[in-house]
């Protein structure tokens, strides 16, 4: 993968900043200032994602993921962003496909898991997210899984059995 050198990177930088700080504005004028043959690279790539998901313009997120996947499918972040993007515009059946298929590849990225059951609860199938939520827990702990699924309205049918825990 090439290397995002000056004055490229301060661009990427200022990107991701201005987004911490809320100002999707700025961070798209840095993202475009990046060199046009850089524009594909998965580091740009992650940051326009932001950027678009902050937004709530998930087509273009889901295109953004898309792209990403392509540049660099052995990374995860690309798979859980289009998944993620597809579940926003409401294809959670297509998100949960989508991310099922590198389940195992990735199978120790808490988020995969955790994002499935969510997914899986969504669509009714509480007893998959059930295992879904046992195998987060396997990958990032009782408590921190715990944590996360009682403050996710997706797996709010799964509240008070997540409390017994």
């Amino acid at each position: 993968m090439e290397v995002i050198g000056p004055p490229d990177i301060h661009h990427l930088n200022a990107a991701a900043g201005w987004l911490g700080l809320g100002a999707p504005a700025d961070a798209a004028e840095e993202l475009d200032r990046i060199h046009p043959g850089l524009q594909g690279h998965p580091d740009v790539l992650a940051v326009r994602w932001q950027l678009f998901a902050t937004q709530k313009r998930w087509e273009e997120a889901l295109q953004v993921a898309r792209n990403l996947v392509d540049a660099s499918p052995m990374s995860s972040c690309g798979w859980v962003d289009q998944s993620f993007a597809l579940h926003e515009l409401r294809r959670t059946a297509e998100a949960r496909e989508k991310l099922m298929l590198v389940s195992e590849r990735f199978h120790d990225v808490l988020v995969i898991p955790y994002n499935l059951a969510c997914y899986c609860c969504q669509l009714g199938d509480e007893s998959e997210a059930r295992a879904w939520l046992h195998r987060a827990v396997q990958v990032g702990g009782r408590d921190e899984v715990r944590t996360m699924a009682l403050a996710d309205p997706d797996l709010e049918p799964l509240w008070g059995w997540i409390r017994k825990w």
